[in-house]
């Protein structure tokens, strides 16, 4: 689902609810059948509320500063919050904040190479993407 929204996103400047609920629902299965076989519940509740969390906290971004943050962002996040928030709220933390630094980093390349003006909407759900990965791969233990 990643690739499918980082895709579109760039594209068409949306990231598509056909794409980001049915992944929601996924990851809900998928986090609820782990909870469910090897019994971590307080992961699963860690989770549904990190998601909440993220997805209120874009919801107050987006009433606050409706032209730089969209409704398919806020979704993101939620989704975003859910499996980042698995693994536990610091991670959830480090993903949404290199999200952030990664979007302007790209934002500010585009602007340095003529590719865009202070005013350009920029696509911002591949950077949030990113910046979830690189989470996921800096609370990973090394073998």
């Amino acid at each position: 689902a990643a690739v499918v929204l980082a895709g579109v996103d760039l594209a068409r400047h949306r990231l598509p609810d056909r794409v980001v609920l049915p992944a929601a629902a996924v990851g809900v299965l998928a986090l609820a059948v782990d909870a469910a076989v090897l019994g971590t519940w307080p992961a699963l509740g860690r989770a549904v509320a990190a998601g909440a969390v993220a997805w209120g906290l874009g919801t107050v971004a987006r009433l606050v500063q409706p032209g730089a943050f969209g409704g398919g962002d806020v979704k993101l996040l939620g989704l975003l919050g859910l499996l980042l928030g698995w693994v536990g709220w610091s991670v959830l933390l480090a993903g949404v904040l290199a999200g952030f630094v990664l979007g302007a980093l790209g934002a500010l390349l585009l602007i340095a190479l003529g590719r865009a003006g202070w005013r350009t909407a920029v696509a911002f759900g591949p950077p949030l993407l990113a910046g979830a990965y690189v989470a996921l791969a800096l609370a990973a233990p090394l073998p």
